[in-house]
């Protein structure tokens, strides 16, 4: 306590992203050997995830050149962390927040960021990962991670879902809207397009595809009846059946309607290899062979103002939160999904 002033800390979590080339298969390495993307006992999950990173390596560097080398992930969420700290000061001045940035699978490390807010000794802590739709292979993973990691003191909440929340809504609604009237307003199809998950994930009781199907029914409605949409899911790894339609095929239906298409990164708040390779370069590519023109893709929330506002806003209901748990910013979801965090909510804390 600093005078008569709280001390909150709040950590955004993302997955992370190698920042340079040498980076790129020890960051691989890590992502295969999370238990939350690969199941299998650690002494067989550990060497597995190592053929992968040096079976995938060469190909994600070529990637990450087209980068610069590395992903801007952490830039980003650097500056999405200033624009919230910013967005505090404003909204809780008697509150001394400040915010930090964890990455899952690269650095800045749980680890090195949880020893940081130690150091900081906040009177209550707000996790707020960076995934607005909850899945047990990312918010969860995240938050696992942490509660591993750290070992310092404060009351801790945990945001474990916003995948309906009216800002984050609004943001993408307006990114939609102005890509779609700076290209003079024409015929498209717009293609949520999410990250995938396997099928075998989805049928555990993972809440992610419904979260998903929710966020993008709600920017839908905001939209206006007159889109006509679909939800495709994208960055298929390995031979294992991954949830559909893809985001291919989805452009090649379009295709084969006489539309063109604008791709708007549903399940992304920040750029990085699945939008700015994946999406402007791969994708755009096979709608050009497939005739669906134009390809228009949206770009990321970032820092648009009513994404910044609606956390701000989040972590702000948070730190008002007197008991340690779940600070939830949507409902739960439907029974079938067990693995929803507020069906189990010691899963969020």
């Amino acid at each position: 306590m600093s005078g008569d002033r709280s001390r909150a800390a709040v950590v955004l979590f993302n997955l992370g992203g190698p920042d340079a080339p040498a980076a790129v298969r020890p960051f691989l390495e890590n992502l295969f050997a999370d238990p939350a993307i690969i199941s299998a006992p650690a002494p067989i999950r550990r060497p597995l995830a190592a053929i992968i990173a040096h079976a995938r390596a060469r190909s994600a560097r070529a990637n990450y050149a087209l980068m610069g080398g590395g992903s801007p992930l952490l830039a980003q969420s650097l500056d999405q962390a200033s624009a919230l700290e910013a967005a505090l000061r404003r909204r809780a001045p008697r509150v001394e927040a400040r915010v930090f940035v964890a990455m899952r699978h690269w650095r800045p490390t749980t680890e090195q960021t949880a020893a940081e807010v130690a150091r900081f000794a906040p009177d209550q802590i707000v996790l707020a990962p960076l995934y607005p739709q909850y899945s047990t292979t990312t918010t969860a993973s995240s938050l696992g991670a942490w509660r591993t990691a750290y070992k310092g003191g404060g009351v801790s909440h945990a945001i474990c879902c916003w995948y309906d929340n009216a800002s984050l809504i609004e943001a993408h609604a307006q990114a939609i809207t102005r890509t779609w009237e700076r290209a003079g307003r024409p015929a498209v199809r717009l293609l949520f397009s999410a990250h995938g998950l396997p099928r075998n994930v989805d049928a555990s009781g993972d809440p992610y595809r419904w979260q998903v199907e929710a966020t993008c029914a709600a920017i839908a409605r905001r939209l206006g009846p007159a889109w006509d949409w679909r939800v495709c899911y994208q960055s298929r790894v390995g031979p294992m059946k991954w949830l559909g339609p893809s985001t291919p095929e989805a452009i090649r239906e379009a295709a084969d309607a006489g539309l063109g298409v604008l791709v708007d990164p549903v399940s992304f708040v920040s750029e990085h290899i699945e939008t700015l390779v994946e999406l402007d370069r791969d994708y755009a590519e096979l709608a050009r062979l497939a005739g669906a023109a134009p390809y228009l893709r949206a770009p990321t929330v970032g820092i648009a103002t009513p994404f910044i506002d609606g956390l701000a806003q989040a972590v702000q209901t948070a730190m008002e939160t007197r008991a340690s748990g779940t600070a939830p910013d949507g409902e739960a979801c439907p029974a079938q999904l067990t693995r929803c965090p507020l069906r189990s909510q010691s899963r969020c804390r």
